[in-house]
């Protein structure tokens, strides 16, 4: 077979991206933004179903649609995965046969029947995770002693106190605060049709003794364990006092961080805790704060057709801010209407008023980061931050000078500011705080889930120094030679570095390159030569990169189904960042994103490739498959043409 000529290639790779770039342009909201769907696992959906439930607020026509979309998401095994194509999960299992059971399912029918032996094999429902336990409590199918003491007391501790709602992440507060409300007041859901899930459990609810487990192995968890047991003592003596003012506070932080019909903490379990909070404490359906805070759980409903989902948020502000990106990779110059439009969007949604939770760590600093949603005031994102100030300042060179808005620069400037702000005392960067490292609390019963704090991530620090370097900073100023500091301690023995926010290693990996290759690295360098190596030798037969969202497991860490288009491009992009744009893996790589279906600027994916919580958590951004793919080949094509071996930027 004749080989394509490089011309022919670059021409090919023109009509690929001129017809995806148009599809693409096509999906601009009129406000200037992009935003594709979010889709999690099937718990989301599932405990829509079930706060409706709890509520009594029964939406047979929605939840008809949800119960479709559930059947559908049923593995091959009986029960429900974390991500597509995944084992059973027992928690993920137990919510998605509780909602479709609450929505009318006969327990007989055949997956049904399946599911109930998926779940009794893998433990029962007893086996399930804290936050599914809290769940079936509240629907009064397990005792409350099957959850954790949660008092809400503890909003109340002084900073210094082992405990303190400060000492944990962004996610973890909004969650926590409205949830221990719920679990003072012990509450309970209407459920009108009185449905429960008893045949799920292997032993009866009431005989099981052994619901907690020590979520880290260590002595610190026994003695955790220990604790809470004394603290089932202790309880039922605690002042009322206490108990109300606790009550109080909770109440005021959520109503302060109510934000709008984009809910508490824009996020879909923080927002069903505060709907479940303002519920049990005799908030009338009619109230306005209530009204609110549903009207911010329907509006991340998504339907097609006769099936929907709910998301679990909405990613609006990093959508555009990649899509910026990738359609300035692919030619659009910075005053392109679309992109000017884009620009004016994202410079209207900068947080500069606003002091978030943020400012306990790193008090008298100023405001001036993104959020990860449409408004999140009190939770900038320090990752969306740096990439949309990357956007802003390439788009802002594509404009002739005097077209140039002085507002402009002086977002930027305080982005960085903000950012620079936000620095770890070990050099790298979290995503929403700042020396979160309060490590001793992963021992305690509630984190068995693994994600209660938000210590730095490598993929995050990375984007952070990109930034400054795209921006003209270089190695030499203190805060990127910690950061590329804290990058290189990071680095895993075969070269790869762990994605914390993507899956997994490539995601990393190409976090990391993009970095390195933006401070002059290339092969030659030695960190750099072994994730060069690292990457090429997780290239597939058919020319593309794929991972597994087990990899999170470390003894899976190789794991892969297929190769997919998003991975493909990280890895593409993450080679061509330190000059490997004429290896034989980028040839076949492209050669992959050429040859996968597409349809106007998707291409096919339906493997997860994002992470919300590693092990726990997983994330399908429907955007990626887009702009990933278009960023890469214009990478690519722009490389040839230019017959340059490092890109200009450093993303």
């Amino acid at each position: 077979m004749e080989t394509m000529s490089v011309e022919d290639r670059i021409d090919s790779i023109d009509q690929v991206l001129a017809e995806a770039t148009d599809a693409l342009l096509a999906r601009q909201a009129p406000e200037g933004y992009w935003v594709f769907e979010l889709e999690a696992d099937t718990t989301i959906p599932a405990e829509y179903i079930l706060l409706n439930h709890f509520l009594g607020t029964i939406d047979d026509e929605t939840e008809r649609k949800l119960a479709n979309y559930l059947r559908a998401k049923q593995g091959s095994d009986g029960g429900w995965p974390l991500y597509h194509d995944g084992e059973a999960n027992i928690s993920a299992t137990v919510k998605a046969y509780y909602a479709l059971k609450l929505v009318g399912d006969d327990i007989d029918a055949p997956h049904m029947v399946r599911a109930r032996e998926r779940a009794l094999a893998l433990g029962g429902a007893e086996r399930s995770n804290v936050f599914t336990r809290i769940a079936l409590a509240i629907f009064g199918q397990v005792p409350w002693r099957a959850a954790p003491v949660m008092r809400v007391e503890a909003l109340l501790t002084p900073r210094w106190f082992f405990f303190h709602t400060e000492k944990v992440s962004y996610w973890s507060r909004t969650v926590m605060t409205p949830l221990l409300v719920l679990a003072v007041l012990r509450a309970k859901a209407r459920n009108p049709r009185g449905i429960g899930i008893g045949e799920l459990f292997v032993t009866p609810p009431d005989q099981v003794r052994d619901y907690h487990t020590n979520p880290t192995g260590s002595l610190w968890g026994d003695v955790f364990l220990w604790l809470d047991k004394a603290a089932r003592v202790i309880e039922p003596f605690l002042p009322k006092f206490l108990e109300r003012k606790g009550i109080e506070r909770a109440v005021a932080f959520v109503l302060e961080r109510m934000n709008g019909e984009d809910g508490l903490g824009a996020i879909f379990p923080a927002m069903a805790n505060c709907v479940m909070m303002l519920d049990v404490l005799g908030y009338s359906h009619d109230h306005p704060d209530f009204k609110t805070a549903r009207a911010s759980i329907d509006k991340l409903l998504v339907m097609h057709g006769d099936s929907g989902y709910c998301q679990p948020c909405v990613s609006p502000i990093w959508d555009t801010g990649l899509t910026a990106h990738a359609l300035m990779e692919a030619g659009l110059p910075g005053d392109h209407p679309a992109l000017a439009k884009a620009v004016r969007w994202l410079e209207d949604k900068q947080i500069l008023d606003v002091v978030g939770d943020w400012c306990s760590r790193r008090p008298g600093i100023r405001p001036g980061g993104w959020a990860f949603q449409f408004a999140n005031a009190y939770y900038p994102d320090v990752d969306d931050t740096a990439v949309v100030v990357m956007a802003l300042d390439r788009a802002k060179r594509g404009r002739a000078a005097e077209a140039r808005d002085p507002r402009h620069q002086e977002c930027i400037a305080r982005a960085v500011e903000w950012t620079v702000g936000m620095q770890s005392t070990n050099g790298g960067w979290a995503a929403f705080d700042a020396d979160n490292f309060h490590y001793l609390l992963n021992h305690i019963p509630f984190a068995d889930h693994g994600a209660l704090l938000d210590p730095p991530s490598l993929d995050v620090s990375a984007r952070c120094v990109s930034m400054l370097l795209q921006l003209g900073y270089t190695r030499d100023e203190p805060m990127v030679a910690r950061g590329l500091d804290y990058m290189i301690r990071e680095q895993e023995p075969d070269g790869s570095w762990f994605g914390r926010w993507g899956t997994n290693y490539v995601y990393g990996t190409w976090s990391a390159l993009c970095t390195f290759g933006a401070v002059g690295d290339d092969v030659t360098t030695p960190h750099v030569g072994k994730a060069v190596a690292f990457i090429k030798s997780r290239q597939r037969p058919d020319g593309g990169w794929g991972e597994d969202c087990a990899t999170y497991w470390t003894e899976r860490k190789g794991e892969v189904k297929e190769s997919t288009p998003s991975q493909t491009a990280w890895a593409l992009l993450a080679l061509m960042a330190v000059g490997e744009v004429e290896s034989e893996a980028v040839e076949r790589g492209i050669t992959y994103l050429l040859n996968v279906p597409r349809h106007g600027a998707q291409w096919d994916e339906a493997l997860f490739t994002a992470v919300g919580f590693p092990r726990i958590f997983y994330l399908r951004y429907h955007g990626y498959c887009s702009f990933f793919p278009i960023w890469a080949l214009s990478r690519y094509r722009n490389l040839k043409r230019e017959k340059a071996r490092f890109p200009r930027w450093g993303i």
